[in-house]
């Protein structure tokens, strides 16, 4: 199996997860969906989150993704 195949297949899938998470809701009730996340440009974070917790979450991943960015791009 190549990498295109093996992207394609997980494509599907996560498409068929979230279909099937729409489908098996807990019957309509409202609920509170907090997260963050990281956007890198090449070195350059964009740092996103929902409150504080996860705003700092994201920051610590940020960290982590441009100390790897510098040792495997620039080292």
């Amino acid at each position: 199996m190549d990498l295109v195949s093996a992207g394609l297949i997980l494509v599907i899938a996560g498409f068929a997860i979230i279909v099937v998470s729409m489908f098996s809701g807990t019957g309509g009730g409202r609920t509170e969906v907090k997260g963050g996340g990281v956007v890198m440009i090449g070195p350059v974070p964009i740092i996103f989150g929902s409150d504080a917790k996860w705003a700092s979450a994201a920051i610590g991943l940020a960290i982590v993704l441009i100390l790897l960015y510098f040792l495997f791009w620039v080292v």
